[in-house]
């Protein structure tokens, strides 16, 4: 017996692709008869094109964006032994880029509203082994530029983006990836610009930097069997470039029906809060791409009996049983993970740990109907006996 398909599922990636199909079956027919799989003309109109929209001069592709952040540390000039602060509320690829760097990650505790990194937070824990702070743009929303660049001019950090999250997202004037010294990208398939596998980029402004990375990712050689770094082989695929430079027009126009999306979802969802229903705060309004929708299961409310009160598991339970798909991003912190329990130890950041059980993340994305938005939140007001 087949499974039902979802009423609303949680990514539709062949809304943004049957429009633009012909466009890529072309490009990579034109590959494929040029035969530049790798380091070829594709994915140097990419690197151009990316970094022009993302408000710098250069880009370099790396294979996935772990690597982009582990190679563009290094090429940042981050040392063995060397403290990077990251946000305890992340994907784990931000630690494993630390990691393999051969820096030392100081995780920090995430402001509960926004989850994005406690700059506050993030300034007791300065050493004076520290030497980069790492902004994650988590969801979709940029960590605000003002106070990442305060901080780290007073202390003299270097501040490398974590934009996997945030392609063309903006805040104070800013575009993701432009006020830092470098900043590393996703494109895996799901993020709001994604290749047909996995791929990655560093963007910087640093004509220097860009060159040490693209010796970085390719042997540590920067002309052919001349090998000057300790490097790697990651390089962005010709093929996954093309795909990437066929979307990049249409990315705006995308991210702008996440956000109308958004709206959506906030304006039905308004009533529920009294119940504890909350989203995830924006602070940078139209800026904010909503790569994620998240709303926060909570007991807050004054107004909601504890009869009918509901955590966040029972309520994905229900919601999947009415057709409709979520998922949550992420429920078990970098710290808590069995690897990485050097990091930290339970109590150590409550916010994160706390959103770690609240937080559930909506259907999103591009062709996402308002009917759609209606029913999922009609579903989450059943869930709660609203």
């Amino acid at each position: 017996m087949s499974r039902r398909p979802p009423q609303v599922p949680f990514v539709n990636l062949s809304l943004q692709h049957q429009p633009i199909q012909t466009e890529i079956e072309q490009v990579i027919r034109e590959i494929i008869q040029r035969g530049d799989f790798i380091l070829g003309q594709a994915l140097t109109e990419f690197e151009t094109s990316f970094a022009a929209a993302s408000g710098v001069k250069y880009g370099v592709g790396v294979a996935c964006g772990t690597d982009a952040i582990a190679l563009g540390l290094q090429a940042c000039g981050i040392q063995p032994g060397d403290e990077v602060i990251i946000p305890a509320n992340t994907f784990i690829a931000t630690v494993i880029g630390v990691l393999q760097a051969k820096a030392v990650p100081i995780l920090v505790d995430c402001d509960p509203e926004t989850a994005l990194i406690d700059l506050t937070a993030a300034e007791t824990a300065i050493t004076s082994k520290t030497k980069a702070i790492i902004p994650v743009h988590l969801y979709g929303q940029m960590v605000s530029p003002a106070q990442v660049l305060d901080l780290a001019n007073r202390r003299d950090l270097i501040i490398f983006e974590d934009a996997a999250q945030a392609h063309l997202a903006e805040r104070e004037g800013y575009r993701a990836g432009s006020f830092g010294k470098a900043a590393a990208f996703s494109f895996y398939p799901s993020k709001n610009l994604g290749c047909f596998g996995d791929g990655g980029m560093l963007i910087t402004n640093d004509a220097e930097l860009a060159e040490k990375m693209r010796t970085l990712r390719n042997y540590g050689a920067p002309s052919k069997y001349l090998h000057t770094e300790i490097g790697t082989n990651s390089r962005l695929d010709n093929l996954q470039a093309a795909v990437l430079n066929v979307k990049l027009p249409y990315l705006e126009k995308w991210n702008r029906d996440r956000n109308e999306a958004a709206q959506h979802y906030n304006t039905l969802l308004e009533p529920l809060k009294q119940k504890g229903i909350v989203p995830i705060a924006n602070r940078s309004s139209s800026g904010h791409i909503y790569h994620l929708y998240v709303i926060r299961v909570t007991e807050k409310s004054p107004l909601a009996k504890p009869s009918k009160r509901i955590d966040r598991n029972t309520l994905q339970e229900k919601l999947a049983r009415d057709g409709i798909q979520t998922g949550i991003h992420y429920p078990v912190p970098c710290h808590l993970q069995p690897a990485y329990q050097n990091l930290g130890n339970r109590g150590d950041f409550p916010h994160t740990e706390t959103l770690c059980e609240q937080i559930l993340s909506l259907p999103m994305y591009p062709g996402l109907s308002n009917t759609q938005i209606e029913q999922v939140v009609r579903a989450i007001g059943r869930s709660l006996n609203c």
